[in-house]
Parts: structure tokens; C-alpha cells; sequence
């Protein structure tokens, strides 16, 4: 893998104005590469040739839609295990969840290669004689896609796919963190047979980079993983433009454990969703409420399970949590874990930072006992601290899992399968799972939340077409 990392604009690879260091949060003292940062003219010229290469993609046929995504992901799948280790490296992700997310990258482009041969219409009778109705889709446009730093080849993958899949252009802004994945993923893309302008990337800042996307009329539709604060200005900006836009802003997502679980199965639901990926999952459930006969329980088995995570270098054989991703992430986790100890809340693991045998950005998995109106168990944090929350009985453990602005992702751990069904039903979340970890979904079916954590149509599966595509009704006249 090379070491230098560019912008590719209307089918070639270009410098940026300046450059940056890509660093490896497990080795600070080997960095992954240099990767060149565009300004908002090299993004202009970006979208410029996504406009002007839309119309020759929207009206190629399914099957070379189909094709193109394909070869992509086949690549994707046979270098799974390079591109995971790229991954590792720049994002601190362990290797076997970077190779994982590597393989579904993979897959989610061959799912939207079927896709785009199943693109469907329908046909109507008119209420009126002699007259037919077609309903079709066809693509918005050009699409513009500012992607997050904590799944830097799926959540990627999950934009571009059906962007293309329907007949799209692409103007892609990976996060900064991670422009070596964002370019091993578009460099796949660069030589799957586009035609120039198609596929864009466009490294750089969000104040510059972003805020161009956001702000050109030539964008049509924007998609954007992030924080509820850029989400919310972002939305604003566009929509007074008028542009179609897709949001997925994170989740604050709670774990009901009731008295009757299965304990060791709920603690692996807990641990796996609060800290693999070193919590920075906008599906992990940082808020783990447990009904008040199984609470002691309970905590002392999470005690002693996340006493035992091995935190260490993302490469590192037998390694359950990596490095924190970044040095800001890591000061924000350790400032929340200030917090939580400030309003009263009990620290009972974790929660200070790790030395290993390279310099990183390493913590230990923090597990708190809290109330429900602690800032650690309203807020975001976006790593590896967690806080238990006692419940007096069921309605209770409802109650306090609704009791949040989000609503991305909910769980529950439970034996009845009535108590399983009714907190499905009332669970005010996008995805709620039964006895599995909230962080672990599939790519062939609808991502997204509710209230504060999504706006816009659902993202993944076949829901995808909702965003990427427009309706158009015809009459013809027999």
C-alpha cells in the first residue's frame, strides 16, 4: 500500500493545495501516510464533473451498473485482508473487526450490483378511459457523501453503492482521520470502468471541503454521518437550497436487562455493544439498564468481564479493544469519565489510559453505576465508557430507554418472548434487537433511527432507493 494519498477529480489523481499526516492511533511513531488536502475550488471541480457526467450515468443501462459494481466489490472481497489492515492501522479498529468491515464493504456492493438489475416500476389504470400510468425512478442526481472516520470503508460503501446502483454521480468526502481507507476504497472505484466525473474524492477539511458540497447548487442530494451539531446545520443550509438530504447523527442507545435474562448472555450483549470498536459505534449502547432483582448480579459479572478486556495495538494478537481513534477522542472520553466522577456517579472499572509497548491513544473500558439524569448517561460520548442504570421493574426499564433525545438503536435481553415483543413495539428506536448486542447489523436491510439520531429517508437494503432515487408518474394517451 502506498504511502502518499490523493484526490481523484473527473477521473484523475490530483495533489491538494497542502498536505497532512494520517496517523496510526496504535504507533504514533509510524504513520500511516501523507494524503493531500483540496480547498473548496478543487471540490468545486469535483462537483462540476459529477454534473456533467450525470446525465451519461443515469441513462447507461442496469446491467453495466451492475457490472461496475460488482468488479468493485469482488476486489473489495479478494484484498479483504490488506484492506483490513490498512484499516487497523489508521483507525485503531482490531484486525479482525477491520477485516470485517472490509468484507461487508465488499458485500454491500455486490447486494446494490443486484440492486440495480431489480430497479422496478409500476403500471396503473387510469381512472379515466384510454389511459395508462407509469410510475418509475430515476436518479436525483449528483450525490454528495461526507462520510465518518469510525467505519471508513462500510459506511462509505453504503453510500456509494446505491448512489451509483441507481444511476447517480459521486462527490465523496472521507473524514480526515482516515484518508488512506478513503482512498484504497476509491482507488478500487477508479478502475471499475466509470466514465470520468462519476466518482469523485475530494480529501480536506469540513470547513472547506464539506461546507462547498453543502453550499453548491450542482449537488442534489447530500448524505452525511456525523455529529447531531454539523447534522443540524448542515440540514438548514441545504434545505433552504433545496436539496435532498439523508442524516445520520448518532444515538445515546440503551440495553434492557430484565430480571428474567439469561446474565451471561446479556453481559456479552453489554460488553460487545458498549466497547468493541472502543465504543465508537454510533450503535453501542453506553446506557445499560437493568431491571432492579437482576442489578447486583448483574454489574458483578460486567465488573469482572470488562476487567479482563486486552487492550493493546489494533494488530495485536488476541486484542478485544483497540486504541481510541484519535488524541482529541481520547481527551473527550477521559473529560466525560471526569464528569461522571464530578456528579456523583461511581466509577467501578476502567477509565485511565493504558500504556503498551508502542505509543497510542490507549484507554481501559470504563463502567460506571449512574442515575438516568448524569451527563454520562445523556450525551454522546463516543467511546469506550458505559454507565448501568438501575430499574424497578419492566415499565420502569421502558420508560428510562425511551427517556432520550436519539433514538437510533434500542436492545433488549429477556427470556418471555411477551416481554420481547412489547418492548419491540414501544421501544422508540430506528432498530431494536432481542438478545444480540445493539451494535451489529446486517447490509441488506434498513439502517437508521429515530427523533434526534436520523433525518431522512432510511439508508441500506432496498429502503436505499428511497433517498437515491425520485419518483416520476407519465400519462400516455393510447
Amino acid at each position: 500500500m502506498q504511502s502518499s494519498f490523493r484526490n481523484y477529480i473527473n477521473g484523475r489523481w490530483e495533489t491538494g493545495v497542502t498536505t497532512a499526516i494520517s496517523e496510526n492511533p496504535s504507533d504514533l511513531g509510524s504513520p500511516v501516510g501523507e494524503y493531500a488536502r483540496a480547498d473548496a475550488a478543487q471540490t468545486d471541480a469535483a462537483i462540476r464533473a459529477a454534473s456533467q457526467a450525470s446525465a451519461a450515468w443515469a441513462f447507461t443501462t442496469p446491467q453495466r451498473r451492475a457490472d461496475v459494481l460488482d468488479q468493485i466489490g469482488s476486489e473489495i472481497l479478494a484484498r479483504k485482508d490488506e484492506l483490513g489492515d490498512l484499516l487497523a492501522r489508521e483507525e485503531g479498529k482490531t484486525l479482525a473487526e477491520s477485516i470485517g468491515e472490509a468484507a461487508r464493504a465488499g458485500n454491500i456492493f455486490k447486494f446494490f450490483a443486484g440492486e440495480a438489475l431489480r430497479a422496478t416500476g409500476e403500471k396503473f389504470a387510469s381512472v379515466r378511459p384510454g389511459i395508462e400510468v407509469d410510475v418509475t425512478r430515476e436518479p436525483i442526481g449528483v450525490i454528495g457523501i461526507i462520510a465518518p472516520w469510525n467505519f471508513p470503508l462500510a459506511i462509505p460503501a453504503w453510500k456509494i453503492a446505491p448512489a451509483l446502483a441507481y444511476g447517480n454521480t459521486v462527490v465523496f468526502k472521507p473524514a480526515e482521520l482516515v484518508p488512506a481507507c478513503g482512498w484504497a476504497l476509491s482507488e478500487i472505484i477508479s478502475r471499475a470502468g466509470l466514465p470520468a466525473g462519476a466518482f469523485n474524492l475530494v480529501n480536506g477539511s469540513g470547513r472547506q471541503v464539506g461546507q462547498a458540497i453543502v453550499d453548491s447548487p450542482l449537488v442534489d442530494g447530500i448524505s452525511f454521518t456525523g455529529s447531531q451539531a454539523t447534522g443540524a446545520q448542515l440540514l438548514k443550509t441545504a434545505v433552504e437550497r433545496g436539496a435532498k438530504v439523508q442524516l445520520e447523527m448518532g444515538g445515546k442507545n440503551p440495553l434492557v436487562v430484565l430480571a428474567d435474562a439469561d446474565l451471561d448472555q446479556a453481559v456479552e450483549c453489554a460488553v460487545q455493544g458498549a466497547f468493541f470498536s472502543t465504543g465508537q459505534r454510533c450503535t453501542a449502547s453506553s446506557r445499560l439498564i437493568v431491571e432492579s432483582t437482576a442489578y447486583d448480579a448483574f454489574v458483578a459479572k460486567l465488573r469482572e468481564r470488562t476487567r479482563a478486556l486486552k487492550v493493546g495495538h489494533a494488530l495485536g494478537r488476541g486484542i478485544e479493544i483497540g486504541p481510541v481513534a484519535s488524541r482529541a477522542q481520547l481527551e473527550q472520553n477521559l473529560g466525560y469519565i471526569e464528569i461522571g466522577r464530578h456528579e456523583g456517579a461511581e466509577l467501578v472499572v476502567g477509565g485511565a489510559t493504558v500504556e503498551c509497548a508502542t505509543p497510542g491513544h490507549y484507554m481501559a473500558p470504563a463502567l460506571f453505576l449512574g442515575e438516568p439524569q448524569h451527563r454520562i448517561a445523556r450525551e454522546e460520548i463516543f467511546g469506550p465508557v458505559a454507565v448501568v442504570i438501575r430499574a424497578d421493574d419492566a415499565d420502569h426499564a421502558l420508560a428510562l430507554a425511551n427517556d432520550t433525545p436519539y433514538g437510533l438503536c434500542a436492545g433488549v435481553c429477556t427470556r418471555s418472548l411477551k416481554q420481547a415483543t412489547h418492548f419491540k413495539r414501544h421501544l422508540q428506536a430506528g432498530m431494536v434487537m432481542v438478545n444480540l448486542p445493539t451494535a451489529g447489523v446486517d447490509y441488506h436491510v434498513p439502517f437508521g433511527g429515530r427523533k434526534a439520531s436520523s433525518h431522512g429517508p432510511r439508508e441500506q437494503g432496498r429502503y436505499a432507493a428511497e433517498f437515491y432515487t425520485t419518483v416520476k408518474t407519465a400519462y400516455t394517451h393510447a
